[in-house]
């Protein structure tokens, strides 16, 4: 593990709804966020979109800086999930809002 760089995520309490709200003001972190609100978990590659991987990468970055996603290593995969429960106990009903908006 040399060389590997450790991801930080927020705990609950610094989870701040500025942030929040600020990674899911974009379209791809959005419908990241409901895909792993369908899937539970999905690997980074498993993502399918029409942007270069260092600008999904950002937005994963974006959406684990705020507290949103985790993502644990599993050999040369990342695997992410949301942060639901941590996020529930902070801001009560704002995941499924947001979510019941964009469907």
């Amino acid at each position: 593990m040399q060389g590997m760089r450790r991801m930080r995520f927020p705990t609950p309490d610094q989870i701040s709804l500025t942030d929040v709200l600020y990674a899911l003001s974009d379209p791809t972190r959005l419908q990241i966020v409901r895909m792993l609100a369908e899937a539970g978990e999905k690997t980074c590659c498993s993502f399918e979109f029409s942007i270069a991987k260092s600008t999904l990468s950002h937005h994963f970055k974006v959406l684990r800086d705020a507290g949103v996603v985790h993502t644990r290593t599993e050999g040369t995969q990342s695997i992410n999930s949301l942060r639901w429960e941590e996020l529930e106990a902070r801001f009560p009903g704002l995941l499924p809002a947001i979510l019941g908006a964009i469907e």
